[in-house]
């Protein structure tokens, strides 16, 4: 292969990949073996890691390369950090196990790299643990994707055991040896039926994305490995094909192997910066994909420097950056400078907020989802408010995938996430942060009272307090209205029974009244019309008849057969297709009237079921849906009416 061009310093333009994958399927043991194997090998981690929840960002170099690696989450809660971390890499290295059922829970993340465009490469990973033929789980992960999958590897067996593998391309052998590079073998005769098998497949895939090669396969020219890895490496970059590779992070095996294949493979910043239209000249350029309050540290924004040079003091954005720091085999050190290409930190950017492009113009950047759960917070103690809302204000800047709101009605804070895992962490996270004692509950849904029929209801306020006293009289006509279309009010006074003067008074009153009803929430859908009333000269004033009106709109809801309305939600929830009865079934036995479903557009075997769902029962849907589709399920949902609650 080609050098690659190198930067001022000298030193290999850094390049830059994502592992990303299903949760459990071993990416942060895989970021381990691959750190090891690299200049900055730091000390492997043996002890079983768990579950990782924010971007983890590793450094290192390989013969003469300069790379980064970002590991990123598995559980569908956390996937914004693996939106962040594919706007700004090169390649993803998606990481999934041996078990063809459990491909279907890629299918969300091929389907992300396919709106991306992101090249990418197949590690199957935890290749000790197969039980039934490397092809099935081949054929498996290609239901899911779009994209033709080249399998480069096929494992080597004796009895139960995968001791090895055969390289398609090179057409060698390999035997596994434990915390060892992998030794080459002859091969195995036994084998050679199924390598020509497998070879065969994958010619086919390059052939049709490569006239050249498929020229040579028609005319059965002999083929060198330097045949095929022209078009393995001009259709990964187009996105066209996945290269699979297999091994064992665990064991160490395979990771030599994909670091051939990941130098080889994955794209220079520089092509990587042109597939998101950005110029390669002009002034340094970078991108934020992730913001950390680090302790003593100080803020931290992580970027991609898309051009240019960085060092300590140079400005972006009329802001001076802090130190630069990077993370060789993932601690952090501090940097003289950052070059074009690199993923680093910047210390005190303030006011900088994820996805933010600084210095030159807006890069796109993903939006971060919708709340799908949501609960309330407060402080045991109140005086530990300040604390609270200046540690919710980082926490939400360290996570945009997390919301939090006041709620108009009830005052509390509402903190919103993608799921109980997802808010979970940020309560532990809060707590570590900023020790205070918390307090949740279930986020309150929007109720509304409205009436069932029109009532007339006087009221009169006469007081005496030895000076000027208060005197006002009002006749109210209190009628419901067709739903939606909200408060109204008029005035059908004559003879000069209640002055022009306190008629806006009545009016302001009537409608603060519907702020709270005989239940106990806001009143919609009424009118309130002034027909009578009565005056005093010198007693009456606007104060006398705000308060009359009150009194009147107190007692004449309280007779006008209030009803409680609940909001109702049109909502799509998306899932596999053979989870559609089961979303059906959890829909209508959460009061849901379903309207239909129809395919998902662009997702093959994925279906799409809208319903209309009272909103209280949606706070905990998102977690039920997973808990029935393998963790696939997900839905978005917009307000679409009130409607009389019946309960269930």
């Amino acid at each position: 292969m080609p050098q690659l061009p190198r930067n001022e310093s000298g030193r290999a333009r850094s390049r830059s990949f994502a592992l990303i994958g299903p949760q459990g399927s071993g990416k942060s043991t895989l970021l381990d073996a691959l750190l090891a194997a690299t200049a900055d090998a730091p000390p492997r981690q043996t002890a079983s890691r768990s579950m990782g929840t924010e971007l983890r960002l590793g450094h290192g170099s390989l013969q003469g390369d300069a790379w980064a690696i970002l590991d990123c989450p598995g559980s569908v809660e956390f996937s914004y950090e693996v939106d962040c971390a594919l706007a700004v890499v090169d390649l993803a290295v998606i990481v999934c196990s041996p078990v063809p059922e459990r491909a279907v829970n890629l299918r969300p993340v091929f389907r992300r790299l396919e709106e991306t465009e992101t090249p990418a490469l197949i590690f199957i990973n935890k290749l000790d643990t197969l039980t039934g033929a490397v092809r099935d789980t081949l054929a498996a992960l290609q239901d899911q994707t779009r994209r033709r999958l080249a399998l480069r590897q096929v494992p080597i067996r004796e009895g139960d055991s995968v001791v090895g593998y055969i390289d398609l391309v090179s057409r060698r052998a390999y035997r596994y040896r434990r915390g060892e590079p992998s030794e080459r073998i002859a091969l195995p005769e036994a084998m050679q039926a199924r390598e020509a098998e497998a070879r065969g497949a994958l010619l086919e895939v390059l052939a049709d994305h490569d006239d050249a090669l498929l020229e040579k396969v028609v005319e059965d020219v002999a083929l060198e490995p330097a045949d095929l890895y022209r078009p393995l490496h001009e259709s990964e970059a187009s996105g066209a094909v996945v290269s699979v590779l297999l091994g064992a992070a665990e064991h160490n095996n395979g990771i030599q192997r994909l670091w051939k294949a990941l130098r080889h493979d994955t794209p220079d910043h520089a092509e990587t910066a042109a597939r998101h239209g950005i110029a390669p000249e002009g002034a340094a350029l970078a991108q934020v994909f992730r913001t950390q309050h680090a302790g003593h540290a100080g803020r931290l924004s992580f970027v991609r420097l898309w051009r240019g040079t960085l060092h300590e003091g140079s400005v972006l954005n009329g802001l001076r950056s802090g130190a630069i720091r990077h993370f060789p085999g993932g601690e952090a050190q501090k940097a003289p400078q950052a070059d074009a290409g690199d993923l680093i930190a910047i210390a005190r950017l303030e006011g900088v907020r994820t996805g933010m492009t600084l210095g030159g113009p807006t890069l796109p950047f993903p939006a971060p989802p919708p709340p799908l759960h949501a609960i309330t917070i407060e402080p045991e103690d109140r005086k530990d408010e300040v604390r609270l809302s200046t540690a919710l204000q980082r926490l939400a800047e360290e996570d945009p995938a997390l919301t939090v709101t006041l709620d108009p009605e009830s005052g509390t804070t509402i903190l919103g996430g993608q799921g109980e895992i997802h808010l979970r962490t940020a309560l532990e996270r809060l707590a570590a942060a900023c020790g205070v004692k918390l307090r949740t509950a279930r986020a309150p849904v929007a109720f509304r009272e409205t009436i069932r029929h029109a009532v007339v209801q006087n009221a009169r306020l006469k007081r005496q307090t030895g000076g000027h006293g208060q005197f006002a009289d009002v006749k109210l006509q209190i009628a419901p209205r067709p739903r939606g279309s909200g408060f109204h009010f008029d005035e059908k006074v004559v003879g000069g029974a209640v002055p022009k003067r306190f008629i806006p008074a009545v009016s302001q009153a009537a409608q603060e009244a519907t702020r709270k009803g005989p239940l106990g929430h806001p009143v919609v859908d009424i009118s309130v019309t002034l027909l009578d009333g009565g005056f005093h000269a010198v007693d009456s004033s606007d104060m006398a008849f705000a308060t009359a009106t009150r009194m009147a709109m107190q007692e004449g809801l309280a007779k006008a057969e209030p009803v409680l309305l609940e909001p109702v939600d049109d909502v799509t929830v998306s899932v596999p297709t053979e989870f559609t009865p089961a979303a059906q079934r959890l829909l209508t036995g959460r009061r849901g009237q379903i309207l239909g479903f129809a395919a998902k557009p662009g997702w093959e075997n994925w279906d799409d079921v809208q319903a209309l769902v009272p909103a209280a029962e949606l706070a905990d849907l998102i977690l039920e849906l997973r808990s029935q589709t393998q963790g696939l399920g997900s839905y978005v949902h917009r307000f679409d009416h009130l409607a009389e609650a019946r309960g269930r």
